[in-house]
């Protein structure tokens, strides 16, 4: 049941391109890797040594300020202590003008749990805030500890006697909300960065290696140069290498982005980690370890991992400048108040902690994951899942977006595009009943087409018999008393059969267009060709209408030839492609298109795809593309709708607007309240009390998460 349909064939570079594009240019660390035996897990062993990286890790590398779990669980324990702690709080109690419960030692109990408060859940913030400064860039944890630390001094000072009003409920809230915060933003922008995994679980670790008559299942790793090994039909291949015997198709979609099966004869290169079709191959290796193509496209997602800079987020921007505002102020306000009230230093110390106490970030530390949670939400509902928060911030200012074809803007499919009769005598729908008939048993892709095409149409299929497969050429049937074959030119002309010259001519425009023709025959006659190609889906036209309509840049890209790029340009309306592009090669086309500062988008769903998608500004997975794919982006399209692109347009448009919005809010609340607190305006009897500036503190994280709110009413465009 092997054929070779396509006239229009992958030439020997493309077929064996990505053996040596995937390699070319990755110095070998060992000529004798393949004698090694660890040399196979080369590239498993690159994987473990990224699995726990961490690109957010921007608070001195401490990967536990970054782990969600962590952070739920201290938030859940902090809620539980920090009920008893309001509720005896004489100071929130004076505050709401309520009569608390209260008895001999009572006042101590916001003490003992703002405490165990400060050591559980607030001393991660302190550490982080200490990793912040060490690394001169403070932040968010930094701002977030300087008011902890402050609100807890002043506190527990004021239990041991100092003249004022403790804020252990204040302390004790702010601890929580921020535990929260983290835990939301987290849990927003956290996704395992699995991607070479991915790659590698594509090379099997077993392979059937050939001694003479023998053969014995040995571990990849211990194979070497010049060994042969049996690829057993429907297996993955396990190593670069060059077909000895035997003939198959193989699937390299995944590493080439070849929308058609590519023949394999005694010659032929072969892709680790491509599968097999239905024929047995001997392979002679060629290349292990480090130097196959699947290693090779490792080596450029984790080159492209590493050298993206991660964007930095906007509150620890804002938490940054209000750490240095609220150091200022509180300097400021404590040279000022030591001049004009020396006798007073309880006062002068009252007016320092209300400054920094305005300065928490309550409102700020909720500002942005809150607007996270809900647009990620918001884009699932839509089939737009949000794995990377800077990739969904970073949408909003695309310029051009990069389609990979197949799978993309194509279903990967062989689909029938025209049916050419011989002559006027036989129609359309008679030759492709017929084709349908002799390809009923048959389980090749361009058979399951033709068949689908048939059934489609709802036509009256005759039954046929004696089916036989052509090896590499077609296949045959017996049809209503005549022996029926659908296959390539080759066959026709090994039969020296005629082909009328319009059914020549419009054959060959098929072919020079890159769609694959095969034609229906009899022993004496053609009696019609049908062109296939790969779907193309039927939202895709939309989805290039409306990025255009943005004012966005659209580009294709593909391993397939320039024919088919051509084609499927020309039925989308897009002009600037890429074709015949390697797998090394894409991440090189994003790289280009980026010059000058051009924001690019990369769409795409196969393992060739990863090093572009990670290369990209924004990364794009079609859901129902590979793993590694969906491993390598920012962005998934759950529903393989490529509409989905410009929905994460709006999306990110309307994300960064609220979250702007939210940063005023939380941020105006400060700008506002220092000065208030600091006693810029006492001459006008205007004063801010600490409790005041608590209060309006908490009162700002409502305002902030109401706003938050308001981004459910975005709606997306189907």
């Amino acid at each position: 049941m092997s054929h070779d349909h396509t006239t229009a064939v992958p030439s020997a570079r493309d077929a064996s391109g990505g053996a040596e594009g995937g390699g070319a240019g990755h110095p070998v660390s060992d000529p004798h890797a393949g004698h090694d035996p660890h040399a196979g897990h080369d590239a498993h062993a690159d994987h473990d040594a990224h699995v726990g990286h961490d690109a957010h890790a921007g608070h001195g590398g401490d990967h536990s300020h970054h782990d969600p779990g962590m952070f739920r669980r201290k938030f859940w324990l902090s809620l539980v202590l920090t009920i008893p702690t309001m509720v005896f709080s004489t100071g929130l109690q004076d505050i709401l003008g309520l009569d608390g419960p209260r008895f001999p030692g009572s006042q101590y109990i916001p003490a003992l749990f703002g405490l165990v408060l400060f050591v559980y859940g607030g001393t991660v913030f302190v550490k982080g805030g200490l990793q912040e400064i060490k690394g001169r860039q403070p932040g968010m944890m930094t701002l977030i500890s300087l008011a902890i630390v402050v609100a807890f001094g002043y506190s527990a000072a004021v239990t041991l006697g100092f003249p004022g009003m403790d804020f252990w409920w204040e302390l004790a809230t702010l601890i929580t909300i921020m535990l929260l915060g983290h835990w939301v933003e987290m849990s927003a922008i956290m996704g395992a960065q699995n991607a070479l995994g991915e790659l590698a679980k594509l090379i099997p670790d077993q392979a059937d290696l050939m001694h003479g008559d023998h053969v014995m299942a040995v571990p990849v790793a211990q194979l070497a140069v010049g060994d042969s090994v049996l690829v057993r039909p429907g297996a993955a291949v396990p190593v670069d290498g060059e077909v000895t015997d035997g003939q198959s198709e193989v699937n390299e979609s995944l590493l080439t982005g070849e929308s058609t099966l590519v023949g394999k004869t005694p010659g032929s290169t072969v892709i680790a980690g491509s599968i097999n079709g239905s024929g047995s191959l001997t392979v002679r290796v060629t290349k292990t370890g480090d130097d196959t193509a699947l290693a090779g496209v490792m080596k450029l997602v984790a080159d492209a991992q590493a050298s993206k800079s991660g964007a930095q987020v906007l509150a620890d921007r804002a938490a940054a400048l209000l750490f240095y505002v609220a150091l200022a102020a509180a300097v400021i306000t404590l040279i000022a108040w030591l001049f004009i009230s020396p006798d007073d230093p309880a006062f002068v110390i009252e007016r320092v902690v209300t400054v920094l106490i305005i300065a928490c970030p309550h409102a700020l530390g909720l500002a942005i994951p809150l607007v996270a949670q809900l647009s990620t939400a918001i884009g699932a509902k839509r089939g737009v899942l949000v794995r990377s928060r800077a990739a969904l911030e970073d949408a909003r200012n695309l310029q051009v977006v990069l389609f990979d074809k197949t799978g993309t803007l194509t279903e990967g499919r062989q689909g029938v595009v025209d049916v050419l009769p011989a002559t006027a005598d036989v129609t359309a729908d008679r030759v492709l009943a017929l084709a349908a008939s002799v390809e009923a048993q048959s389980e090749h892709p361009i058979a399951r087409a033709i068949v689908s095409q048939a059934s489609g149409r709802s036509l009256a299929v005759p039954l046929s018999g004696a089916f036989g497969s052509l090896a590499g050429r077609g296949a045959s049937a017996t049809v209503e008393g005549q022996v029926l074959t659908v296959a390539s030119s080759r066959v026709v002309t090994e039969r020296g059969l005629e082909v009328d010259s319009t059914l020549a001519s419009a054959a060959a425009d098929a072919s020079s267009e890159g769609k694959t023709v095969v034609y229906l025959m009899s022993e004496t006659d053609v009696l019609g060709a049908i062109t296939l190609a790969d779907v193309i889906r039927a939202e895709s036209a939309e989805a290039v209408a409306q990025l255009r309509a943005r004012g966005i840049r659209v580009a294709m890209l593909t391993g397939d030839s320039h024919g088919v790029a051509a084609w499927v340009g020309s039925q989308l309306g897009i002009t600037e492609i890429f074709a015949e592009v390697l797998p090394g090669e894409k991440a090189d086309v994003v790289k280009r298109l980026q010059q000058g500062g051009t924001r690019v988008a990369m769409v795409g769903d196969g393992v060739n795809d990863a090093p572009a998608l990670t290369q990209a500004d924004v990364g794009i997975a079609i859901g129902a593309g590979t793993d590694v794919a969906i491993e390598s982006a920012g962005i998934v399209l759950a529903s393989s709708d490529p509409r989905g692109v410009s929905d994460t347009i709006t999306l990110s448009r309307a994300t960064y607007r609220k979250m702007v919005q939210n940063l005023w809010w939380a941020a105006g609340y400060n700008i506002l309240g220092i000065p208030l607190a600091a006693g810029v305006l006492f001459g006008w009897g205007i004063l801010l009390s600490p409790a005041v500036g608590a209060v309006l503190m908490s009162a700002s994280t409502i305002v902030v998460a109401a706003n938050a709110q308001l981004l459910r009413r975005l709606d997306l465009a189907k």
